[in-house]
């Protein structure tokens, strides 16, 4: 610095200074004889050795010695402030070398700040070579020294005191406090206080700097901290550059990422929403409450109202109420000319009906035919089977190839190589007990948590290190986890990237035992390592009197909060588990590779299993570990599936049947029919599995465990109502088998297809899901449920009547060939006592007068409340759900919550297409000085300085800005051989080896065009040296994709974590905010309108984003449903709108219903339950249709005549062919050891029964008893024509 800015900031000389400029020395000569001169040194020159290569300085107390010429340039290069006049200086070429290789690691981390580092190498170079040390620099303490050179005995000095202006301290700590270190994703001067940056301040940052225990200085420094003149001293108080101001013309100030000043304040997350409330209460349940209290108000108005009216104008006090004004009421609504939609619906009825009966009367008449036909159509089917495949990969089930995270997988697994595979252990030490470290000589003590006691990591790195020995087979060679491993900086260095903590002892036992101490006291040991490796997990020496390196082995930093866990806030020391993860390369369209893999991950979860050490508790997880538990899972769930069926089966067999007798049990059961009809049932399933594995579409779980649920509600109800309507039925005279049941085929079959078809439609509607799970079982359940149909009224109906031929002839059931007496006539009519319970009590009682609006108001109630909560079900699945309930996943899943204190990592990739090689496409993406404030690196900091909001914990490892720092001239990183021009790493000694770039303005400045290609490749491929921390090969090498020819940047990423993460919840939430950040970023970038974007991958991603969409494609999915099923009501039921509009009002309330259970039972919304949405959408509609249409065709007076006879005929077939069905095989799956099975398939096939019965049998036929379509003349008519003269024209009007 110039003698004049030296004098202004001595206001005490300032006269002085300037009679000195004016030439008159000797006047201050004669007027101070006493004072010392103006410029005076404490030092020159290097003496004797103070440990290692490190040496002190000897003592000399003259005035500056001119700087010899070949120090120039270094003087010009660290302090071009002390460049001035002749050099004269207080430091010679020796000690500036030195004092260059002194700042290397500031610079690299610090010199992203300009004007901090300008401010730090002040503060050196004051010290190192100021003309005016004797000023702020006194000798406290010195040793003699004989140079063997020189021949000259010297003084070297061994502890002095630094004078320091309190305000220069505070200065230079608030320009730099806010500097980042992007590799390491912390603050750059937790690596260079000696403690963690929130913990660090101006005069412990100094005094760490200036102490011999930093391992780097030779001897203690002494710094005393006073703006004013102390002792004499008068403390060096330079002026200073804020973090905001630019340190010259060339470089500007601190990026935002390292100086708050730039960027204001910190940035605020919005608030959260306010929840919508009235009166204080939550808003859905105070109008639903009001609505439910509004309509039972109106409707009890309404009922009353009639009921008044009808006893003043039908009924008096005192008129017996009698059948015929009954009669005479119906006569009058029936009188009049049918419309010509009625007579359209006749039609089309009497149309259905007459095919469906010359076609029953067809298969009973040609039951071989039509049953070798139907075995052959089966068989072609089932040989489809051959193709079959079944998808376990997770991502093929839950992820849509077109959606945007399985798109951006696609990209991100191209460009950078799939996510690695992860092999992880969570240790706890259940039986140790915390322990206390107290430092020496001073220091407060620090607590230990049980697993970091010194025994406990022996037995930890023993296992680790067994781990690391595994072998496993396959295909006759050998795997060990060094085979498939990821190791970074192969294949220079080829250890594996073990995340432990005993990797900041190197993996090793002397690293563990290794200590410095006399025979009294130990000064540092494993304690002193670790307190200083979770600040700065990438330093390669400690500092402490260890000096050993925190980079783990594979040449990477092993940052803390991965690898501990349990501990309060950044209390490391705390830590109540020990994390250790053993990432392994993933392989992408590499089968073979994978396979091996896999093998040694069978063998590493065989060997953990059987690990027996009382002294510590382990949970582990590899990669392959949930698909084999769900695997497993299936495999012992098979039992319950089984059993479930076989319950189910056995049911149906003999419920068919009506016993009259014990002995005519074998002649009157049905239980060959019952199977041959189950056997349909289960052909239609496979049928539909065989079809669709011609076409190559694979199966999942879900179509295997949920459609056989499925087909069998739909195709034992329809056999129920077949075989139950047969029984029910007199054949009329001289009406032959084949016509009797062509009859009731005729009747019954339009309903079946009714039924059938609707839930096809539906069913097939539901492809148009983006969700794999939706669409495959909408894919297969549609097809079998129509097969179901196609076999049921041909193979079946043959069945049928091959089956009432034997019981004619009283053959035995089974036992076909033994008669039990004389043949019959005809079929015996019956009716079963269940058929009579509907009859006689269950239907009149139901539709009484007072029952009706209870029925209405209860079930209007129970709507209102599903309405109220469906808001509150919530969204995801949570993984622990899928596992079995003794798998050791459920261990590992708990502890994961517990004690991780780091989420999944998460990269921002910058598709190819952005130009880093110029300035301002630099400025974008950049996040150190000159660059944007809401550059890509900028806007990541920023949203992890709100992580509670965003979810992205830590600030972006960001490779440019470490690329700029690495490229500087004033680095020692960069530099290559000048005859080869090939890369020379900075630990390497050759005076061949020379800087990149020039120490110019312009070799200063950020390189640009073909210098940024040029210098690039290197910094990916320079391993980190205690020389240079800033080499990119193992923070790097992945993150940046080179295209033509390594001529260009293609894609690149900018790494760091979410939050942890916890239910499914959060996993969707930290999806959706990375989303908004990349999304803002892109447009804030301007490069919306181009080819290329910003956007987060994380591993999870794929999984989580179908619950970004689930509830559009809930309501999308349902809709279809009730929408075809609408449509399809309409058409088959003979445009009876109204009619289908009670069908859909009826089955909407179930799904709603349904959702309201989800939230009382704690089911959450996913593909699984989405799935029995649509399922039990179609199940309801079995419920319902047979009911309705028998309301329809019924020629009754009134609706409530109509209603109770639909209901009489219809609803003992629904309740024993769905109900009580499906009762028994559900219980059974309550045993099941899969919680999903009790969750998404006990519980909700539990509901949907529940809800599609009380509302098929409850619900729907008071409905239709108040409001259900008036009756169709034209239907009436039809049917008094076809009956007349018949038994059947008095059962009319009944």
């Amino acid at each position: 610095m110039g003698s004049g800015m030296r004098c202004q900031q001595r206001s005490p000389r300032r006269g002085l200074c300037s009679l000195r400029r004016f030439a008159v020395p000797l006047l201050l000569l004669l007027l101070f004889p006493a004072q010392v001169l103006p410029q005076s040194c404490v030092w020159y020159g290097e003496c004797g050795i103070a440990s290692g290569d490190k040496r002190y300085n000897c003592k000399y107390t003259g005035p500056p010695i001119p700087l010899p010429k070949n120090g120039y340039d270094l003087m010009q290069e660290l302090c071009p402030g002390l460049f001035f006049e002749n050099v004269s200086v207080c430091c010679d070429v020796q000690q500036l070398q030195t004092l260059k290789n002194n700042l290397q690691l500031p610079l690299q981390f610090l010199s992203r700040c300009p004007s901090c580092f300008y401010n730090l190498i002040n503060l050196f170079c004051e010290l190192t070579c100021s003309p005016h040390q004797a000023d702020f620099l006194n000798v406290t303490a010195t040793i003699p020294y004989y140079d063997p050179v020189t021949k000259e005995n010297k003084t070297s000095i061994t502890e002095l005191q630094y004078y320091i202006g309190e305000s220069f301290a505070n200065a230079m700590y608030n320009a730099c406090k806010d500097v980042e270190a992007p590799s390491s994703n912390i603050k750059a001067l937790g690596l260079l206080c000696g403690k963690d940056a929130k913990d660090c301040n101006a005069t412990n940052w100094i005094q760490y700097m200036f102490s011999k225990d930093n391992g780097q200085t030779p001897f203690n420094i002494i710094p005393v901290f006073s703006d004013i003149s102390l002792h004499g001293m008068s403390p060096m108080n330079n002026a200073t550059k804020g973090c905001n101001e630019s340190v010259d013309e060339v470089t500007g100030p601190c990026s935002c990422q390292d100086c708050s000043l730039v960027c204001g304040p910190k940035p605020q997350p919005p608030p959260p929403p306010a929840p919508w409330l009235l009166l204080g209460l939550d808003a859905m349940y105070v109008i639903m409450w009001i609505s439910y209290v509004g309509f039972l108000l109106v409707f009890f108005a309404v009922i009353f109202g009639i009921w008044c009216y009808r006893k003043r104008h039908f009924v008096s006090e005192y008129t017996p109420i009698d059948s015929n004004i009954a009669f005479s009421v119906n006569s009058r609504q029936n009188s009049g000319e049918a419309s010509f939609i009625e007579r359209l619906s006749e039609r089309f009825e009497n149309c259905l009906r007459l095919t469906f009966m010359s076609w029953g009367a067809f298969c009973v008449r040609n039951p071989r035919p039509v049953v070798l036909f139907s075995v052959v159509f089966v068989a072609m089917c089932c040989s489809g089977l051959m193709y079959m495949k079944v998808t376990t990969n997770p991502v093929d089930l839950w992820s849509a190839p077109s959606s945007q995270a399985r798109k951006e997988k696609q990209y991100f697994d191209t460009h950078f190589g799939p996510f690695f595979r992860t092999e992880q252990l969570i240790i706890r030490a259940p039986h140790s007990q915390p322990h206390i470290y107290s430092p020496y000589p001073s220091g407060d003590d620090v607590p230990f948590g049980p697993p970091l006691a010194k025994d406990i990591l022996y037995e930890v790195l023993d296992l680790q290190n067994a781990i690391e020995n595994l072998t496993a087979s396959y295909e006759n060679e050998t795997v060990m986890l060094k085979d498939i491993c990821l190791a970074p900086l192969a294949p220079y260095n080829k250890n594996c990237t073990i995340l432990s903590v005993l990797n900041y002892f190197q993996n090793s036992y002397s690293g563990l035992n290794h200590s410095v101490g006399d025979e009294f006291y130990v000064f540092a040991d494993y304690h002193t390592h670790f307190l200083y490796c979770v600040r700065a997990p990438a330093s390669l020496n400690d500092t402490s009197l260890l000096h050993d390196s925190c980079l783990g082995t594979f040449g990477g930093p092993v940052f803390p909060w991965l690898v501990l866990g349990g501990y309060d806030g950044d209390n490391y020391n705390n830590a109540t588990a020990l994390v250790i993860t053993f990432p392994v390369q993933n392989y992408y369209n590499e089968t073979d590779k994978l396979m091996r893999a896999l093998a040694w991950e069978k063998e590493f979860i065989n060997f953990v299993k059987n690990y027996q050490n009382p002294n510590l508790t382990i949970s582990f997880s590899a990669e392959r570990s949930i698909e084999d538990e769900i695997n497993r899972e299936s495999r012992s769930d098979l039992s319950i599936v089984v059993i479930s069926y076989a319950v189910m089966f056995l049911y149906i067999s003999i419920a068919l049947g009506h016993i009259k007798s014990c002995e005519r049990f074998l002649v009157d059961s049905k239980i060959s029919l019952g199977i041959a009809g189950i056997l349909i049932v289960l052909s239609s399933i496979v049928c539909s599995l065989g079809i669709f594995s011609y076409f190559g579409i694979p199966l999942t779980l879900i179509v295997i465990e949920v459609i056989p649920f499925l087909v069998l509600a739909v195709g034992v109800d329809n056999i129920f109502i077949i075989v139950q309507t047969f029984q029910r039925d007199e054949r009329l005279p001289g009406e032959t088998l084949d016509k009797q049941i062509g009859r009731i085929l005729g009747d019954v079959a339009p309903s079946i297809l009714l039924s059938s078809f609707s839930e096809t439609v539906a069913f097939f509607l539901g492809t148009l899901s983006t969700m794999p799970a939706v669409r495959t079982f909408s894919l297969f359940a549609g097809m079998a449920v129509f097969i179901d149909f196609l076999l049921q009224i041909t193979c079946f109906v043959s069945l049928l009547g091959l089956d009432v031929k034997r019981q004619e002839k009283n053959q035995m059931d089974i036992l076909c060939c033994i008669k039990c007496g004389e043949e019959e006539s005809r079929a015996q009519h019956s009716e079963s006592l269940l058929f009579l319970f509907f009859k006689d009590f269950y239907s009149p009682y139901l539709l009484k007068d007072w029952m009706r609006p209870i029925v209405i108001s209860l079930f209007v109630g129970i709507l209102s409340f599903s309405i109220a909560v469906v808001h509150k079900v919530e969204i995801g699945l949570d993984q622990s759900l899928s596992m079995p309930d003794d798998s050791y996943v459920l261990d590992y899943f708990n502890y994961l919550s517990k004690y991780l204190h780091a989420g999944p990592p998460v990269y921002f990739v910058l598709e190819e297409g952005h130009n880093y090689s110029s300035l301002v496409g630099q400025n974008m993406v950049c996040g150190g000085v000159g660059c944007n404030n809401n550059s890509l690196v900028q806007q990541i900091f920023s949203a992890a300085e709100i992580d509670n909001y965003t979810r992205i914990g830590f600030p972006p490892s960001s490779w440019i800005d470490d690329y700029f720092d690495w490229v500087k001239p004033q680095s020692s990183c960069c530099r290559v051989y000048n005859s080869t021009g090939r890369f020379c790493n900075a630990s390497v000694v050759d005076v061949s080896c020379i800087r990149c770039r020039p120490l110019t303005q312009e070799g200063k400045r950020r390189p640009q065009g073909e210098d940024f290609m040029k210098f690039l490749p290197m910094f990916l491929s320079d391993n980190p040296n205690p020389k240079c921390g800033k080499g990119g090969h193992a923070a790097y090498s992945a993150a940046v994709n080179f295209i033509n020819n390594n001529s260009a940047v293609g894609a690149t990423y900018f790494m760091t974590y979410h939050t942890v993460l916890k239910t499914s919840a959060d996993f969707i939430d930290a999806m959706k905010k990375a989303r908004l950040i990349a999304d803002n970023i892109t447009e804030t970038m301007g490069i919306k309108e181009k080819n290329y974007r910003v956007f987060p991958y994380s591993v999870f991603y794929v999984f989580y984003e179908q619950y970004m969409t689930i509830v559009y494609d809930s309501i999308f999915n349902l809709c279809i449903s009730l929408g075809s099923i609408f449509l399809v009501t309409t058409l088959l039921l003979g445009f009876e709108v109204w009619a289908a509009v009670m069908v859909s009002i009826t089955i909407a309330m179930i799904l709603v219903n349904m959702f309201g259970i989800m939230w009382l039972w704690g089911i959450n919304l996913n593909a699984v339950s989405l799935v029995n949405l649509v399922m039990s959408c179609g199940i309801s509609v079995e419920f319902c249709s047979h009911v309705t249409r028998a309301f329809t065709v019924s020629t009754k007076g009134s609706r409530l005549e109509r209603a109770e006879e639909a209901l009489s005929h219809m609803g003992s077939s629904v309740f024993s062919g769905i109900t009580l069905t499906k009762f028994g095989g559900i219980v059974v799956l309550f045993f099941s050891k899969s919680q999903i099975f009790q969750i998404f398939y006990f519980r909700m096939y539990l509901a949907m029964v529940v809800l599609g019965a009380t509302h098929g049998l409850i619900f729907l036929p008071v409905l239709l008893s108040y409001i259900g379509p008036s009756v169709n003349k034209a239907k009436t008519h039809a049917a008094q024509e076809r009956y007349r003269g018949t038994e059947r024209e008095r059962l009319l009007h009944f």
